[in-house]
């Protein structure tokens, strides 16, 4: 079974710290489309040094929600367009939870479960089969702590690849190597997308 260097990416954790680079640096997220984000300009200026044999974006499947119809919809056809952009660009979509909406107060909240879990499970699954060398992890939630750990005693390299504004500590310290991704790159990635 061949080694590889596989990278996964926390769908909505990525996003949503990409709305704070863009929020940080005065642009306004309305107007700038996410969706079309050049993610592979990304890799090649962070990760130049790694042969990427696979790149997994995982995602949350959405659900639509009766009483914020017009939100739904929008946040449905993001995604669809999302997957769309990503597949073009080499990326396998995963659906690996649910966003599901919840009242709270006067305001509904929308909130992805599920994801962190088939992220954790397959990073375990690829270590314990001999598929991965290298698991490259962009994720910000540190409950993924345990299965970097049992794939780091199967002798998987572990690449945490974070963001310049606020990289999570507990992350880089578990992980073998923390490679960041600087906030004019993520810019640049955002309005490259655009051209396209």
């Amino acid at each position: 079974m061949q080694s590889e260097t596989i990278l996964l990416i926390d769908g909505e954790n990525f996003l949503h710290k990409v709305k704070d680079v863009l929020k940080e640096n005065k642009i306004d997220p309305k107007q700038a489309d996410i969706s079309r984000i050049d993610i592979n300009f990304l890799l090649v200026k962070s990760l130049g040094q790694y042969r990427i044999s696979r790149k997994i974006f995982y995602a949350a499947k959405l659900h639509f929600n009766e009483e914020t119809k017009k939100k739904s919809m929008e946040l449905i056809l993001q995604q669809r367009y999302l997957k769309t952009q990503l597949i073009k660009q080499g990326f396998e979509f995963l659906i690996g939870g649910n966003v599901r909406s919840q009242k709270v107060g006067n305001e509904i909240i929308f909130r992805e479960k599920g994801v962190d879990v088939k992220i954790a499970v397959d990073m375990v699954s690829l270590a314990a089969d001999k598929r991965a060398k290298t698991i490259i992890l962009c994720s910000s939630d540190s409950d993924l702590q345990p299965a970097i750990n049992e794939a780091k005693k199967r002798n998987v390299e572990i690449v945490y690849l974070g963001f310049e504004m606020q990289p999570n500590k507990g992350l880089s310290y578990t992980t073998n190597r923390t490679i960041l991704f600087r906030n004019s790159e993520i810019q640049e990635a955002v309005v490259n997308g655009e051209k396209d």
